[in-house]
């Protein structure tokens, strides 16, 4: 896959805004999962996040939505404390 170089003005500003409009999603995301979590009944932990994003993505046949699904999962997974050991 070949990806192209924005040429003008319009094409930068419009990638710009592309990877701004997919950051929003995926804090969007997280915060849809978080308030189920909360629906739940269950205390918002890294585990029950990353527990409720498996699930979704396990339902999920969108290819956007698994992407999504997939990066906010990576940015949970990341920010993991138990990770860091140093």
């Amino acid at each position: 896959m070949q990806m192209m170089t924005p040429q003008t003005d319009k094409e930068m500003a419009d990638y710009f805004n592309a990877q701004d409009n997919s950051a929003v999603s995926e804090m969007e995301m997280l915060g849809t999962v978080v308030a189920e979590v909360l629906q739940m009944g269950r205390p918002v932990t890294n585990k029950a996040i990353i527990a409720r994003l498996l699930q979704r993505l396990e339902r999920e046949s969108d290819v956007v939505m698994l992407d999504i699904y997939r990066h906010v999962l990576e940015l949970v997974v990341h920010k993991t404390e138990d990770d860091i050991l140093s």
